[in-house]
């Protein structure tokens, strides 16, 4: 059964830095494209960053850039984003999704097949 669990969420205060974990079970997650998206209470869900699922190529949203990055370590089967200069509208259920279909690229706005059940990120002071 191909299972997506996010991890790493928390409260935080502004400014400060966390680092989201989305681990695979059930499938290679190398061989996947993975996006990375977060919905805040009464809000569309939105896009945030993507990496291919060779690595080479990642995509990170205007309103996260230079905030956010993403990566993943293949040997863990896990994909990270790391949220730095982190600011109260980033709060928000953080999700990770999973593609075979994307070759060698990765797109943020995908509709992406696999996802898992999100977890928490509350910026506040």
């Amino acid at each position: 059964q191909l299972q997506l669990v996010e991890s790493g969420g928390g409260l935080v205060q502004p400014g400060g830095s966390l680092r989201l974990s989305c681990a695979a079970s059930g499938f290679t997650l190398e061989n996947y494209a993975i996006g990375w998206f977060r919905q805040a209470p009464g809000k569309e869900r939105e896009g945030v960053a993507c990496a291919s699922s060779s690595g080479g190529s990642t995509n990170i949203a205007d309103s996260v850039k230079g905030r956010f990055t993403v990566s993943r370590d293949n040997a863990k089967n896990t994909v990270f984003l790391q949220m730095n200069s982190l600011k109260p509208e980033d709060t928000a259920i953080y999700y990770c999704a999973a593609d075979r279909s994307l070759i060698g690229l990765c797109v943020i706005s995908y509709k992406y097949k696999y996802w898992g059940q999100g977890t928490q990120v509350t910026v506040s002071s």
